[in-house]
């Protein structure tokens, strides 16, 4: 019993402590982005330096630079955080919703809640005051994740009378795309040489069911899903609007296939331009219905000397294998690219592969117009080299230091922070919280 103990005493003194430097770390964050020495390496923002040096996703950048800000208006939360009597998910929470009017309350609650149940506290005082009109407004964006098991999940936030729309023409465009197959099923099933029926006005509703004789045949002829919608739509639109600035007539959507990769014998591999993976049943789909183009491993043949400076759409794909988006070290950018020549055309370089690299608007203009200046190294990677006169160059792989537990106290008995298992206990009772008490409770702060 005693070792159970003594294991989650070390655990609660353990997460105590990361918490307290997990603040030093948000403290040095808020002082960096004020500072704006991140500018100096050529980072885009604080957030993109601290996912290019720390290793972050650029999610998790963001957040912790959003909590930091936020933690240096918020004078009594931040104080907590610092002693390691707040965790960083209670801080996170705190920070979404924290004024200097209703700060005592919210670090009063969080002191005493799990941290679960301050997320859920904060939830629902931050779903009042933007019914309100409080400046809790969520901003309306399109994100992208990838899932495990290879698919691609999208999040969509729009206003709802956006999103009822964009549901209603996506329900269309599966109702479409199931008259489709149904009127594909019965062709298939018409004697030959009979007459072609005639088209008849629906006697079900859109949304109704398949009838019976329909719905009895194979998984292929059921009502199509949302997704199925999704897809049409989006592929209806594609067909009637020509797209600009890929130089073709449809939209392409390009998939990378390792030479090596083009065997027969079910192992191929391929990705997307951003680097997702496309299974191999996938590929063999696409393939079924699409152009292909060669491009060359060393690009050596792409060349077409001092012709032009344009680009053409062979070598912009050649760089795009090769680069896979902004080649600035660090940059996560694989949209909206430019194709910048290393030794300047004007100055007799080559529209080749060898003198271009694809980098992003922001560092394309950081090279013209920051006085920043690229270089080749002799292994063929390039250098990016400031104005101060240091190159920015990938993080290589440190050694990591052990005895963490131990620096930690260290480092705490130095700032005179006395933590303990104890530090950051929530003072909760175990009783059954009433949420819409506590968020009345804000409320009254102002």
């Amino acid at each position: 019993m005693q070792d159970v103990e003594a294991l989650v005493d070390e655990l609660a003194r353990l997460s105590a402590h990361l918490d307290a430097a997990t603040h030093r770390l948000l403290e040095l964050i808020r002082q960096l982005d004020k500072s704006g020495a991140w500018a100096d390496q050529g980072a885009i923002s604080c957030a993109h330096w601290l996912s290019w040096r720390l290793g972050w996703d650029s999610g998790t950048a963001r957040e912790h630079v959003r909590v930091a800000l936020a933690l240096g208006r918020l004078p009594r939360i931040d104080a907590a955080m610092r002693t390691g009597a707040l965790s960083y998910a209670k801080v996170r929470a705190l920070t979404r919703v924290g004024t200097e009017q209703n700060e005592s309350r919210l670090l009063h609650m969080a002191l005493l809640a799990t941290g679960s149940q301050l997320e859920r506290l904060c939830r629902g005082y931050r779903s009042v005051t933007e019914r309100e009109g409080q400046p809790w407004q969520r901003e309306r964006e399109v994100r992208k994740r990838l899932l495990e098991n290879g698919m691609v999940q999208l999040t969509v936030v729009l206003h709802p009378d956006e999103a009822d729309l964009v549901l209603r023409a996506v329900d269309r465009a599966r109702e479409v795309h199931a008259e489709q197959r149904r009127a594909a099923k019965f062709e298939r099933a018409a004697p030959a040489g009979a007459a072609p029926a005639t088209k008849a006005e629906p006697t079900t509703s859109p949304r109704s069911p398949l009838p019976p004789e329909a719905s009895e045949v194979s998984a292929e002829t059921q009502w199509p899903t949302r997704a199925d919608g999704m897809v049409r739509l989006a592929e209806s639109f594609l067909a009637g609007h020509a797209v600009t600035g890929n130089g073709g007539e449809r939209f392409q959507v390009m998939v990378h296939i390792d030479q090596e990769a083009l065997g027969a014998d079910g192992s191929w591999s391929a990705t997307l331009e951003d680097g997702t993976r496309v299974s191999a049943e996938t590929l063999r789909r696409v393939a079924c219905d699409c152009g292909l183009v060669a491009v060359g491993h060393d690009g050596e043949e792409l060349n077409i000397g001092r012709r032009t400076r344009s680009i053409p759409p062979a070598i912009r794909r050649a760089l795009m294998v090769r680069d896979k988006g902004c080649a600035f070290p660090g940059c996560t950018h694989t949209r909206f690219l430019h194709g910048h020549h290393i030794e300047h055309w004007l100055h007799g370089g080559q529209t080749s592969v060898r003198n271009l690299v694809m980098l992003c608007t922001f560092h394309h203009r950081l090279l013209h117009e920051g006085e920043w200046t690229i270089t080749v190294d002799t292994d063929g990677s390039f250098l990016f080299n400031s104005p101060q006169g240091f190159a920015v160059i990938p993080i290589q792989t440190q050694d990591y230091v052990e005895e963490g537990p131990l620096w930690l106290e260290e480092w705490a008995a130095e700032r005179g922070l006395d933590i303990g298992p104890e530090t950051n206990e929530p003072k909760w009772d175990g009783k059954p919280p009433d949420y819409c008490e506590g968020v009345e409770w804000l409320l009254d702060a102002g």
